[in-house]
């Protein structure tokens, strides 16, 4: 039986490398900046409001990581 080793992470060229790390940098920051709009935006309702859509206030925070990292 054969195996083969893939090189996955970009190479080893330096400045693919650092483009890749920008990328994943972009990336992270997007999460973040969609998590902490959503949390605001769910922050921001009344608790009626909030009742209505069938969300308790202390789940808020963990809708928005989900929202944001999970989809």
């Amino acid at each position: 039986m054969a195996h083969t080793a893939t090189l996955t992470h970009g190479g080893f060229n330096l400045s693919a490398r650092f483009a890749n790390l920008v990328e994943r940098v972009k990336a992270a920051r997007a999460r973040a900046a969609e998590y902490q709009r959503t949390y605001t935006e769910l922050q921001r309702l009344t608790n009626r409001e909030l009742d209505d859509i069938g969300v308790r206030r202390c789940d808020i925070a963990d809708i928005a990581r989900e929202h944001a990292y999970c989809s």
